[in-house]
């Protein structure tokens, strides 16, 4: 019945627009768009982002005007003719086709994204010298970017200025840079940029950043970063302030009209006789019976495959499978609905078998901590300094196991609490090694650091040595005696590379995608001889992906396995103190 109703209402619809459609003729009115010729109002617009007035648009409107056999009109906003390409009927009360306003630009007749003209120089117009020197910058950046595998190229930006944009993403550890440094004829007006930007955002003007590529930051100088909600305010008036800036280089926004030379309002008819309604009425009626008939065949094959996928989601628990017999989108609809019920087992199996390890886990201190104290009770033991140290150990162990469950579920929930800040990454390398340098010497394995310089980078102090820390005592645990356990790092701009490597037997290559599966050991007798909790490395990739970056893996069997993670933050800028 919907498809029916569908049917009709679009041949009606359709049938009345084509009946209207005949009884006019082809003719250009004031106030259309320039459907026909865009390249007028971008031409004109080009002039406006030029020019400070129209005083010399008259020979491009007679040019255009000449080649499209139009007349072309410019008038102020109250009506008043600035160039008339011809003379003719007065345009007092017509429709303009555009205003065209460079500040303003008209984005569906333009096809641009931006509502401030890129050609508008302004004060931002750089000498023969500087676009040269700009130019070897970014030549120099583009062939640093394919030094590393990437590509990109060179176009233009806002202000005629020349930027590089990336094509292809290489090897992501580069240091080209992208940006050129702000020349001396644009410092002083991008100062000034900033000073209309921190009125406009009620900001200080000291703390309000603004980069060539015109991108808008707020320094916190309490943190030493930039704060995100202050930069987004501000970033919000850049718009208005670069129209305020820019509104004495350009021309004044002006109405265009583009019509006929000789009649801009006349409007052909073409008057629907008895013989043109009765064509169009057998037409439409012999359309709907034929929609009618292929509507009752196409809908009976649609409703079959939908009562199957409506039979299957009734009944969510069976996991039933639809058959896939089309590549239409009720095709890729069963499709979706089979892959939903393949995740959901996957869910209750995961769901089932977390359930499983968490009780198995939590089962052994408390067992030991119950028989001990049952132990007690019935006489069978006294309550001395070696048993109280098996109790408490029992119940560490336990309350580890509690809080890494903790960490896991306030991560999964998107509430981990990260207190990023400026710090030493050798210094917190350093205290970590030290900690775990007993365990590591009761085990016979030798630790060492290979710290890159001493970058400052922001991150949370007691996350980052979280990290580390579950990083070393896997390490540890699954180095041999004599082996040695090494922590390495890398720091580039925005970035931290933090590598433990050890020289255990490794991991078999099937059993790389599970290790940072919850609870999942290379041994499966589960015993704390191999292992904790099970819940370290998900921890740790967890506090990596809070800083914006991820833990990978690699391993070969036999020589060692080696963890890196990636740290991502926002660059400790000049003045800022760790």
């Amino acid at each position: 019945m919907a498809s029916l109703t569908i049917a009709v209402a679009a041949i009606v619809a359709t049938s009345w627009l084509a009946s209207q459609s005949t009884s006019q003729t082809i003719s250009q009115q004031i106030g259309q768009s320039l459907s026909d010729d865009k390249s007028v109002y971008d031409e004109l617009l080009g002039y406006a982002a030029t020019h400070r007035d129209w005083s010399g648009v008259q020979p491009v409107i007679a040019a255009r005007a000449a080649k499209l056999n139009r007349r072309i009109t410019l008038m102020t906003g109250n009506r008043e003719v600035i160039v008339d390409s011809t003379a003719g009927p007065a345009l007092a009360t017509a429709r303009p086709s555009a205003t065209v306003d460079p500040l303003s630009v008209d984005l569906g007749l333009s096809g641009r994204t931006e509502r401030i003209d890129p050609r508008i120089i302004g004060p931002y117009r750089l000498t023969p010298a500087e676009q040269r020197g700009m130019r070897a910058t970014l030549e120099a950046s583009l062939e640093c970017l394919r030094h590393f595998g990437s590509d990109g190229q060179i176009v233009t930006g806002p202000h005629n200025r020349p930027k590089l944009v990336i094509t292809e993403v290489g090897k992501p550890e580069y240091t080209c840079r992208l940006l050129p440094e702000a020349t001396r004829s644009e410092t002083r007006a991008l100062n000034s940029l900033r000073k209309l930007i921190a009125t406009c955002a009620t900001e200080n003007y000291d703390e309000v950043w603004v980069a060539p590529d015109l991108t808008v930051r707020v320094l916190d100088t309490a943190r030493g970063t930039f704060d995100p909600a202050r930069s987004a305010r501000a970033a919000g008036c850049l718009e208005k302030a670069r129209r305020t800036q820019l509104e004495p280089y350009t021309a004044p926004p002006a109405l265009l009209f583009v019509t006929d030379p000789a009649d801009p309002t006349a409007r052909p008819g073409f008057p629907l006789t008895r013989q043109n309604l009765i064509r169009t009425g057998t037409t439409t009626a012999v359309v709907l019976i034929l929609a009618v008939l292929v509507t009752i065949v196409v809908g009976g094959r649609l409703v079959r495959p939908l009562r199957a996928l409506a039979e299957a989601a009734r009944r969510p628990a069976v996991n039933q499978r639809v058959p896939v017999t089309t590549r239409d989108e009720i095709g890729y609809l069963a499709t979706a609905l089979n892959e939903l019920a393949e995740r959901r087992e996957q869910s209750e199996q995961q769901r089932q078998a977390m359930v499983s390890d968490v009780a198995h886990e939590l089962r052994n201190p408390l067992t030991n901590i119950r028989s001990w104290l049952e132990a007690v009770q019935d006489g069978l033991a006294t309550v001395d300094g070696p048993l109280l140290t098996l109790l408490h150990d029992e119940t560490v162990h336990l309350q580890h196991i509690v809080d890494d469950l903790r960490d896991l579920a306030a991560a999964d929930a998107g509430s981990l609490r990260m207190h990023p800040e400026p710090l030493h990454v050798a210094d917190a390398i350093e205290q970590v090694v030290e900690a775990h340098r007993p365990n590591a010497t009761a085990a016979g394995v030798r630790l060492a650091t290979d710290v890159a310089g001493d970058p400052v980078v922001v991150a949370d102090p007691l996350r980052l040595r979280q990290l580390v820390g579950n990083l070393l005592s896997n390490a540890i645990r699954h180095s041999r005696p004599g082996g040695t356990v090494t922590v390495r790092t890398a720091a580039g701009v925005g970035r931290l590379d933090l590598a433990v490597a050890d020289t255990g037997a490794g991991i078999a290559p099937d059993d790389l995608p599970k290790v940072f599966d919850r609870f999942w050991r290379a041994d499966e007798s589960r015993n704390r001889a191999t292992g904790g909790s099970g819940l370290g490395l998900p921890i740790a990739r967890k506090i990596a992906e809070a800083h914006g970056g991820g833990l990978t893996v690699e391993s070969t069997p036999g020589a060692g396995t080696t963890f890196t993670a990636t740290l991502m933050y926002e660059p400790v800028h000049q003045g800022a103190q760790p």
